[in-house]
């Protein structure tokens, strides 16, 4: 074992040193790289987190890289750089590039309505009224048919139960079902995160003849050579998973007594993928990068620069408040109104003092696994933990930490 590996092990590690970028003096980089590794191992010291891996890359290189605390907080088993996470919506990301294959191929076009693709989503009911305390609802048609552009930014009018109090109280009456909807606002109105994407990964299956997962593996996993990212975590490697935690209203975290399955569910564009660091980031390299990574190309550079860019026009992305406590905290993150959408992807308007750059795409996933990719710094990076709620704040909170030292860095 060598010393790198025996790092991970006991719970924290290092850049390797050769990540430095090559302009800066060798001890600034080591103590840039000393700053990170003490505020993740800090973290965890203080039990803010059980456990997170971080890894950050440029253009042509991972640049930082480091596992820290447990994988297990039962077993104190150490997080390793090649633990797998549950990464939920850093899935829809994938769907969407996958989604624009298919553009590029001419097999639909981002304007095209869904309806034509997927019947089930014509004319859905539109809420014109809903009463929380009583739960009546009044519903009429929507006016305007649901685009395949609305499915890339959420501006279809679907919504998540955690994202929007009507989704979570609306209960159909007796002899109604509504398998899709009703939506909350006529389609293009509105930004509401939601299953969006999980319709447009219909969309992917219904065009392409293939699963989901087998379309992933064919286009995107084995051309970029990520191995480890699976909608069915094979055998031989759920070892490998990071358990799911909650943190409770003390504040300490503890292991969720509900464990998401591994294998034996349905694919959705939206979520379910399980995944690593290394490899998630060859993805968000190959879009730095205009679409390619080391030779193999999944995107034009055309394509991947059009995903990057405002697809909402003059709506905002909202910081919206949560309508589930438990499953999320308020979108604080978001620069309330300001922040705007591309085809699967927020984008951050306004360059952050010490951080990214004006039109950097970033998301993440429901389990506090997070990513973000700087096109004009060409800095990308991915913080994975693994507990419950959303958008944490001390999740956040590292992953500032974690951020302003990659640009640090990379300086």
């Amino acid at each position: 074992m060598n010393r790198r590996e025996c790092l991970t092990l006991l719970g924290g590690a290092a850049a390797l040193p050769l990540a430095a970028n090559a302009q800066q003096p060798q001890s600034t980089a080591q103590a840039t790289v000393q700053s990170i590794d003490d505020a993740m191992r800090r973290a965890v010291e203080r039990k803010d987190v059980a456990g997170v891996v971080v890894m950050a890359a440029d253009r042509r290189r991972i640049i930082y890289q480091g596992a820290f605390g447990v994988a297990d907080i039962g077993e104190a088993r150490p997080l390793r750089l090649d633990s797998l996470f549950r990464i939920a919506s850093m899935t829809k990301a994938i769907t969407s590039t996958a989604a624009m294959q298919l553009v590029e191929q001419g097999r639909f076009a981002i304007e095209d309505p869904v309806e034509k693709y997927l019947p089930e989503l014509a004319r859905l009911p539109v809420f014109e009224s809903f009463d929380s305390a009583s739960g009546a609802y009044r519903l009429r048609p929507a006016t305007k048919a649901i685009t395949i552009r609305h499915l890339f930014t959420h501006t279809s009018g679907l919504g998540y139960a955690f994202t929007n109090p009507t989704v979570r109280d609306f209960k159909p009456r007796a002899g109604e079902t509504y398998p899709v909807g009703p939506l909350v606002f006529e389609p293009g109105e509105r930004w509401l995160y939601g299953t969006s994407t999980d319709w447009l990964g219909r969309l992917v299956e219904k065009v392409s003849g293939l699963p989901l997962e087998n379309y992933f593996r064919q286009r995107i996993f084995t051309p970029l050579g990520m191995p480890d990212t699976f909608y069915s975590v094979p055998k031989d490697k759920e070892a490998r998973l990071v358990t799911v935690n909650r943190r409770l209203g003390d504040g300490s975290i503890v292991k969720d007594g509900v464990q998401p399955a591994t294998s034996g569910f349905t694919p959705i564009g939206g979520g379910g993928l399980s995944s690593t660091a290394g490899d998630y980031i060859r993805f968000t390299r190959a879009l730095l990068n205009g679409g390619e990574l080391d030779g193999v190309r999944i995107l034009s550079a055309n394509t991947a620069a059009l995903m990057g860019r405002n697809h909402i026009g003059a709506i905002g992305v909202p910081a919206l408040k949560t309508a589930l406590p438990e499953r999320s905290d308020d979108f604080s993150f978001v620069a309330d109104g300001r922040d705007k959408w591309g085809l699967g992807f927020l984008i951050t308007t306004g360059s952050v003092q010490g951080k990214r750059s004006a039109g950097s795409l970033s998301w993440g996933g429901i389990n506090n696994t997070y990513y973000w990719l700087d096109p004009a710094r060409g800095i990308t990076g991915v913080i994975m933990m693994q507990f419950l709620p959303f958008a944490d704040r001390k999740a956040l909170a590292l992953h500032d930490a974690f951020e302003r030292g990659v640009y640090q860095l990379a300086v």
